[in-house]
Protein backbone atom coordinates (compact mmCIF):
# COMPACT_ATOMS: atom_id res chain seq x y z
CA UNK A 1 0.00 0.00 0.00
CA UNK A 2 1.77 3.45 -0.93
CA UNK A 3 2.15 5.54 1.80
CA UNK A 4 -0.65 8.56 2.58
CA UNK A 5 1.62 11.52 1.87
CA UNK A 6 2.57 10.12 -1.43
CA UNK A 7 -1.61 9.41 -2.42
CA UNK A 8 -1.94 12.86 -1.58
CA UNK A 9 0.98 14.26 -3.59
CA UNK A 10 -0.63 12.16 -6.14
CA UNK A 11 -3.91 14.27 -5.79
CA UNK A 12 -2.33 17.71 -5.13
CA UNK A 13 -0.60 17.15 -8.56
CA UNK A 14 -3.66 15.80 -10.33
CA UNK A 15 -5.89 19.20 -9.14
CA UNK A 16 -2.94 21.45 -10.16
CA UNK A 17 -3.03 20.18 -13.41
CA UNK A 18 -6.46 19.69 -14.02
CA UNK A 19 -7.27 23.48 -13.21
CA UNK A 20 -4.49 24.41 -15.81
CA UNK A 21 -6.25 22.89 -18.23
CA UNK A 22 -9.22 23.93 -17.53
CA UNK A 23 -8.30 27.85 -18.14
CA UNK A 24 -9.17 31.09 -17.35
CA UNK A 25 -10.35 33.78 -19.76
CA UNK A 26 -10.44 37.52 -19.99
CA UNK A 27 -13.54 40.28 -21.20
CA UNK A 28 -13.00 43.58 -21.80
CA UNK A 29 -14.42 46.42 -23.40
CA UNK A 30 -15.61 50.37 -23.64
CA UNK A 31 -18.97 51.76 -23.14
CA UNK A 32 -19.92 55.10 -25.03
CA UNK A 33 -22.98 57.41 -25.81
CA UNK A 34 -23.52 60.14 -27.68
CA UNK A 35 -21.25 62.15 -25.46
CA UNK A 36 -18.55 60.10 -25.62
CA UNK A 37 -17.31 57.38 -23.07
CA UNK A 38 -19.39 56.47 -20.02
CA UNK A 39 -17.81 56.81 -16.88
CA UNK A 40 -18.76 54.84 -13.33
CA UNK A 41 -21.27 52.41 -15.59
CA UNK A 42 -21.80 49.52 -14.22
CA UNK A 43 -20.97 46.18 -16.52
CA UNK A 44 -22.34 43.05 -14.91
CA UNK A 45 -21.73 39.66 -16.07
CA UNK A 46 -23.42 36.40 -14.87
CA UNK A 47 -23.59 32.85 -15.51
CA UNK A 48 -25.20 30.12 -14.19
CA UNK A 49 -23.86 30.35 -10.24
CA UNK A 50 -21.69 33.17 -11.10
CA UNK A 51 -22.10 37.20 -10.87
CA UNK A 52 -19.45 39.89 -10.82
CA UNK A 53 -19.85 43.61 -11.11
CA UNK A 54 -17.29 45.64 -12.86
CA UNK A 55 -17.47 49.91 -12.92
CA UNK A 56 -16.43 51.12 -16.01
CA UNK A 57 -13.42 53.94 -15.95
CA UNK A 58 -12.69 58.04 -16.81
CA UNK A 59 -12.67 56.17 -20.68
CA UNK A 60 -15.18 54.02 -20.09
CA UNK A 61 -13.11 50.51 -20.33
CA UNK A 62 -13.53 47.81 -17.93
CA UNK A 63 -11.67 44.63 -17.88
CA UNK A 64 -11.54 41.52 -15.97
CA UNK A 65 -9.18 38.64 -15.63
CA UNK A 66 -9.32 35.02 -15.02
CA UNK A 67 -13.30 34.24 -15.68
CA UNK A 68 -13.56 30.41 -16.70
CA UNK A 69 -13.89 30.36 -20.20
CA UNK A 70 -17.52 29.84 -20.95
CA UNK A 71 -20.97 31.75 -22.40
CA UNK A 72 -21.97 34.70 -19.79
CA UNK A 73 -24.73 37.47 -19.89
CA UNK A 74 -23.25 40.99 -19.83
CA UNK A 75 -25.41 44.01 -19.01
CA UNK A 76 -24.65 47.28 -18.99
CA UNK A 77 -25.82 49.27 -16.17
CA UNK A 78 -26.46 52.95 -15.94
CA UNK A 79 -28.09 54.51 -12.90
CA UNK A 80 -29.74 51.16 -11.84
CA UNK A 81 -31.27 50.45 -15.04
CA UNK A 82 -30.02 47.71 -17.67
CA UNK A 83 -29.01 50.17 -21.01
CA UNK A 84 -27.72 47.36 -23.38
CA UNK A 85 -27.50 43.61 -22.76
CA UNK A 86 -25.37 40.51 -24.48
CA UNK A 87 -26.87 37.29 -23.72
CA UNK A 88 -24.55 34.48 -25.06
CA UNK A 89 -20.98 36.64 -24.81
CA UNK A 90 -18.54 33.54 -25.59
CA UNK A 91 -15.36 33.70 -24.01
CA UNK A 92 -11.89 32.01 -25.11
CA UNK A 93 -8.95 29.95 -23.72
CA UNK A 94 -5.89 32.79 -23.88
CA UNK A 95 -8.19 35.18 -26.20
CA UNK A 96 -9.33 38.53 -24.85
CA UNK A 97 -12.96 38.66 -25.81
CA UNK A 98 -13.84 42.32 -26.09
CA UNK A 99 -17.50 43.52 -25.98
CA UNK A 100 -18.17 47.38 -26.66
CA UNK A 101 -21.57 48.83 -25.52
CA UNK A 102 -22.48 52.02 -27.96
CA UNK A 103 -25.53 53.65 -26.62
CA UNK A 104 -25.04 56.43 -29.36
CA UNK A 105 -26.64 54.28 -32.54
CA UNK A 106 -30.17 54.18 -34.18
CA UNK A 107 -31.03 50.96 -33.85
CA UNK A 108 -30.22 48.14 -32.11
CA UNK A 109 -28.18 45.29 -33.22
CA UNK A 110 -25.63 43.07 -32.47
CA UNK A 111 -22.32 42.72 -34.63
CA UNK A 112 -20.13 40.35 -34.51
CA UNK A 113 -16.62 40.68 -36.28
CA UNK A 114 -13.59 38.60 -36.85
CA UNK A 115 -10.77 37.78 -34.41
CA UNK A 116 -8.32 40.59 -34.61
CA UNK A 117 -5.19 40.57 -33.34
CA UNK A 118 -6.00 37.35 -30.76
CA UNK A 119 -9.22 39.14 -29.88
CA UNK A 120 -13.26 38.31 -30.64
CA UNK A 121 -15.29 41.77 -30.84
CA UNK A 122 -18.76 42.15 -29.83
CA UNK A 123 -20.40 45.73 -30.42
CA UNK A 124 -23.58 45.94 -29.18
CA UNK A 125 -25.90 49.28 -30.45
CA UNK A 126 -28.69 50.35 -28.87
CA UNK A 127 -31.13 53.20 -29.97
CA UNK A 128 -32.04 55.61 -26.95
CA UNK A 129 -35.81 56.74 -27.05
CA UNK A 130 -36.22 60.44 -27.71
Amino acid sequence: MLPKSLILSLVGVFLVTFSVFAGTSVLEGVAKDATGPIKGADVRIEAKNFSKILKTDASGHYVTHGLPVGTYKVMLVINGQVKASILDAKTQLDKPTQLNFDLSGKSVEKVRRPAVYGKDFMDVRVSIPP
